[in-house]
């Protein structure tokens, strides 16, 4: 077994009434993230908080062979129109709660209490792990240097969910 990194091919989808490419921070900050770590990005697109437009992009993802990752970020609060969760947990297959709980056992050092307000999920379907992100630049540097950054790395021992997403390693079943 090769002691290389297997570069995964990530799709970035930001969920905002009011961003746009010069002003989407948490996403730029996931792209920044991730491809300095040596993934590819495969797509990123923006979308408005409306949960069929969320579940229409992440289930084309979902169904592209080319995408092994969806990062999304925002729309996981509980204000107006945040409605990310309900956008994608029916398309999963299988939730990963550890993530959700992961998540905000890290925020907690930071935000306090007010972590409770992340409805932050992760899940796989169709051989994609998906991760939903608060919308805070923030909240995407917590998730990802406290978790994603060893969860997408091959080399992460004793497990981690990139091998899962890897045709030749997948455990697919």
């Amino acid at each position: 077994m090769s002691d290389a990194m297997i570069p995964l091919s990530v799709a970035v989808l930001t969920i905002s009434d009011t961003r746009n490419e010069e002003t989407d921070r948490s996403g730029q900050a996931l792209i920044e993230r991730l491809t300095t770590a040596g993934h590819r990005l495969h797509e990123k697109r923006i979308v408005p908080d409306d949960v069929y437009r969320i579940r229409a992009v992440v289930a084309g993802w979902i169904a592209d062979g080319a995408v092994q990752v969806i990062l999304t970020t925002g729309g996981t609060g509980f204000t107006g129109r945040d409605s990310t969760p309900e956008a994608v947990s029916v398309l999963l297959d299988k939730q990963i709660e550890g993530f959700g709980e992961l998540f905000r056992h890290l925020s907690w050092q930071e935000i306090g209490s007010s972590t409770v307000q992340s409805r932050c999920l992760g899940g796989l379907a169709n051989a994609t792990v998906v991760f939903c992100l608060p919308g805070s630049t923030g909240a995407c540097r917590t998730a990802w240097d406290g978790i994603l950054a060893e969860q997408l790395d091959s080399r992460h021992k004793p497990c981690n969910f990139a091998n899962l997403v890897i045709p030749e390693r997948g455990q697919h079943g």
